[in-house]
Order: structure tokens, then C-alpha cells, then sequence
């Protein structure tokens, strides 16, 4: 296999080109993807297919040479990631539904992960505001091209990331345990936040210190292995949080699904916010 960083090269280019289509683009053939899941799940439209291709065009000649397999959104799992020692997982379009809805909040997420379940290479690119956060494994975060590292918790609220399905699900339960975590943590509040894709969600965890993005686990649905890996790579490599409700690696190799719902998510700007948060499970 090519070195890392070349890998990671060709990622980045790939989502810079998909990320500078779906910022051109509109959504006009909107369709729905089947069966029992949330709306942002369902919602699935030509750009997604586009940018898939774009991210395709540049992926595909590493695969025989480099022996690489291969997971993404808009084709079925050939299962080649469960033989292969390392696979590209990719999210063309995360966020789908904030982009037909003309929001801020998608994005592209290419990720290489070891058979293992550990992603080695993440690349994301926010098209909106045209910033790109890289990393590979010994290797650091990048934000356009140059060393990011996590900035100081601020005296602010503890803000924590969420998808609406949880607050429909738990509502005020949820948001009074939170205030109790947050008493604990002796923060000035808790701010509850929604309204981006699971992969800018993590990244602005990153970026917004004190920090966290929850989903419990749950009979079905949960997120896909393409909405984490990429930004479980680029925690690692920031020394943040990026583990399943129970404090074990996210499973972003699972066998038998490609959901995650089978141990729930958690991102952390430090590990007391995370072990915190793990209590409310």
C-alpha cells in the first residue's frame, strides 16, 4: 500500500472537487431512500449521487493496487471492507437534509479504516464555508492545509450536539439530566444543539470546547460507519473523545450492519465530559 500521506492527498483532493460541485448544485430530483428511519436518513438526491462519482473517479485507482476495499453511502456493501486490510468509507453528502432545505450543515466525508475498525485517514469538507479538516494516523489534524490543534475550553455552557430523533424520543428528561451533568461539571449551563449532519456535528465539537455529541443506542438506524470515521480519525489525532456510549473504539467495522446503533456514539472534547455523559445511559 502507498504511503499514508499520499492517501490522504488523494482524499482531499477527492472531497474538494465533490464539496466545490455541491456548492454549485441545487437539489432537484429529490426521492426517498426505503424503509423504517429519520427523515434525514430517507432523503437522498442526484447531488449525492454526483459527488459520489467525483469522490469515485479518484478512489478507484487505489483499489486493486493498493488492495484497498470499499464502503459508501449510495451503493450496496460488497462486503469487500471485511477481507481487505484497510477500506475507503465515504459519505458523498452528509446532511442531506440541511442541504435540500438550503441550510448550513453538510458536508463530504471520505475515510480509510483498517479491517480492524480503526480509521487511519479522515477528510472532511464543509462546502458551505469551503473549509477542509484532515488527519492520518501519527500524523495530526489539518484545517486548510495547516496544523490544528484543540483550542482551551472556554468558560462558556458545556454545549452538546444532538439529533432531533433524541429530543422527540427523551425531550425534557434529557435536557434536565443534562443540567445535572453540567452542575457536575461546574459549567456555566448546557446548551443543546441541533440542526447539522452527524459529521459536521463532531466537527464542531472539535472546534467548541467544552464540547460533546451523544446518540444512545437504540433498536435500529443510530448513524452509519460513513457518518463517523472520518471525524473518529481526526479525534484521535486531536486527542479528543471518540468511543461508543460505553467508553469502547466505535465499532466502524461492524460485520453484520453497517448502522451504529448497537452502541450508540460519543464525542468528547475531554474525557470527564465524557465519562460525565456515559452516567446518563
Amino acid at each position: 500500500m502507498r504511503p499514508m500521506r499520499e492517501l490522504e492527498r488523494i482524499a482531499v483532493a477527492a472531497a474538494r472537487e465533490a464539496g466545490e460541485m455541491i456548492a454549485r448544485s441545487r437539489p432537484h430530483d429529490i426521492q426517498h431512500k426505503p424503509g423504517d428511519r429519520s427523515a434525514a436518513s430517507q432523503v437522498v438526491t442526484e447531488v449525492d449521487r454526483r459527488s459520489e462519482e467525483i469522490i469515485l473517479d479518484h478512489l478507484r485507482p487505489t483499489l486493486e493496487p493498493d488492495r484497498l476495499g470499499l464502503l459508501t453511502e449510495e451503493q450496496d456493501d460488497d462486503g469487500s471492507r471485511l477481507s481487505a486490510d484497510h477500506f475507503w468509507c465515504i459519505d458523498p453528502l452528509d446532511g442531506t437534509l440541511p442541504f435540500v432545505e438550503g441550510k448550513a450543515g453538510y458536508s463530504v466525508s471520505i475515510a480509510l479504516v483498517r479491517r480492524d475498525g480503526m480509521p487511519v485517514i479522515g477528510v472532511v469538507h464543509d462546502p458551505v464555508r469551503g473549509t477542509t479538516w484532515q488527519a492520518s494516523a501519527g500524523s495530526g489534524v489539518r484545517r486548510d492545509g495547516v496544523a490544528w490543534h484543540r483550542p482551551a475550553p472556554a468558560d462558556g455552557p458545556l454545549a452538546v450536539f444532538v439529533d432531533p430523533t433524541l429530543l422527540d424520543a427523551v425531550g425534557e428528561t434529557f435536557a434536565n439530566q443534562l443540567e445535572r451533568v453540567g452542575e457536575d461539571l461546574d459549567v456555566s449551563g448546557v446548551e443543546l444543539r441541533t440542526g447539522m449532519g452527524a459529521v459536521l456535528k463532531a466537527c464542531a465539537v472539535l472546534g467548541n470546547a467544552p464540547a460533546a455529541y451523544i446518540k444512545f443506542p437504540k433498536p435500529s438506524g443510530g448513524g452509519s460507519l460513513w457518518d463517523f470515521a472520518a471525524t473518529a480519525c481526526l479525534f484521535h489525532e486531536a486527542g479528543a473523545v471518540a468511543t461508543d456510549i460505553h467508553g469502547d473504539p466505535l465499532d466502524l467495522n461492524r460485520a453484520d450492519s453497517t448502522f451504529m446503533n448497537h452502541r450508540g456514539v460519543l464525542y468528547a472534547t475531554d474525557e470527564r465530559i465524557a465519562s460525565a455523559l456515559r452516567s446518563l445511559h
